[in-house]
């Protein structure tokens, strides 16, 4: 697995983890109600999606699918947050 990490925050204030393949998924023990703990790498970083966000469901079926079957995706995290913001596929 290849993990880069683009610095390029673009128009909505993200940092990218590219090709990055998510190791958990488990709701956050400190906050179960309002986040979802994600895992991403070998030496695990942690991130977080916001069971609040409307993108929500959609972005934890992605996260589950590439923690059960170890696809990658490009992951958006909004920065000073650790809140995943998008996850794309890969073109």
């Amino acid at each position: 697995m290849t993990t880069s990490c683009s610095g390029n925050s673009g128009p909505q204030n993200l940092t990218w983890y590219n090709n990055s393949v998510i190791t958990d998924v488990y709701d956050d023990p400190e906050k179960p109600a309002e986040f979802t703990r994600i895992s991403i790498g070998i030496s695990p970083q942690i991130f977080y999606l916001s069971k609040k966000g409307k993108d929500y469901k959609a972005l934890l079926e992605k996260a589950t699918m590439s923690h059960k079957k170890a696809k990658a995706y490009h992951i958006g995290i909004e920065n000073n947050t650790n809140i995943i913001k998008q996850i794309n596929e890969i073109p």
